[in-house]
């Protein structure tokens, strides 16, 4: 199959399918005469186990380490990835009971204890913050926290978020312009301009950070909530953006 019948069977953007192959985690087993990517059956098979992986949250580099590995067992993945989905599915199951609880309890047609009203929730860890500790450091993150808790006592919270979200809608816009268009870097700009509020981010490390944006399927997948393949725009206008004042 093409590229483009691919993307159309899958529903990944041709640019993400460029992507997986210049990072060397799906590469075409062949090519045409005329050098265009050709996939074979093998090659889906392994898309598909790609995108388990990434519906349950594993970042791309992670993914690459684990279907490269001489140890990789296609077999055992699969039923690790039922038993992970069932987990998701019981928890998913759990919080629409708790939603449904919740509205008849609105109703006044039952009584929900504070403990009930909180069953399916899980925030046992925070991936990103930890994450991030680990790649800029406990001051950096401290940092920005504060920041963040200051917005919020402050009333502001509601606003930035409005404001991050409609600076998404204008990246995705443009989405589809060179990144090192004149418009491109004028919004990734402000969006430098934006992350610099809740945080403090040097050129380098705004264009780490745009590089998590691809490597890290979670942040992919939110970002490109607002425009497929905008996740992988960004990453290229925020290192363009970076480079030019890093010199």
């Amino acid at each position: 199959m093409k590229v483009k019948e691919v993307a159309d069977l899958t529903g990944i953007s041709v640019r993400t399918l460029h992507h997986y192959d210049e990072i060397g985690l799906l590469v075409p087993d062949g090519t045409t005469e005329a050098g265009y990517r050709d996939y074979s059956e093998r090659n889906l098979e392994l898309l598909q186990q790609i995108l388990f992986f990434r519906e349950l949250g594993f970042s791309l580099k992670k993914i690459k380490e684990i279907v490269t590995s001489k140890s990789f067992d296609r077999l055992e993945a699969l039923e690790r990835h039922r038993e992970m989905l069932n987990e998701k599915r019981s928890q998913l199951e759990q919080l629409l009971r708790t939603v449904e609880q919740t509205i008849r309890h609105a109703k006044g047609e039952v009584t929900m204890t504070n403990e009930e009203k909180f069953k399916g929730f899980d925030f046992g860890s925070n991936p990103y913050e930890q994450e991030a500790r680990e790649r800029w450091g406990d001051k950096a993150v401290d940092e920005s926290n504060a920041k963040m808790e200051k917005l919020k006592q402050d009333g502001k919270m509601q606003a930035f978020q409005d404001e991050m979200n409609e600076l998404y809608r204008k990246l995705a816009a443009v989405r589809h312009d060179d990144p090192t268009s004149e418009a491109s870097q004028e919004a990734i700009g402000q969006w430098y301009t934006l992350l610099n509020q809740m945080g403090s981010y040097s050129p380098e490390a705004f264009k780490g950070l745009g590089q998590m944006y691809v490597d890290d399927e979670r942040f992919a997948r939110n970002i490109d909530q607002f425009g497929e393949g905008l996740a992988l725009f960004m990453r290229d206008a925020m290192a363009h953006y970076s480079d030019s004042r890093l010199g």
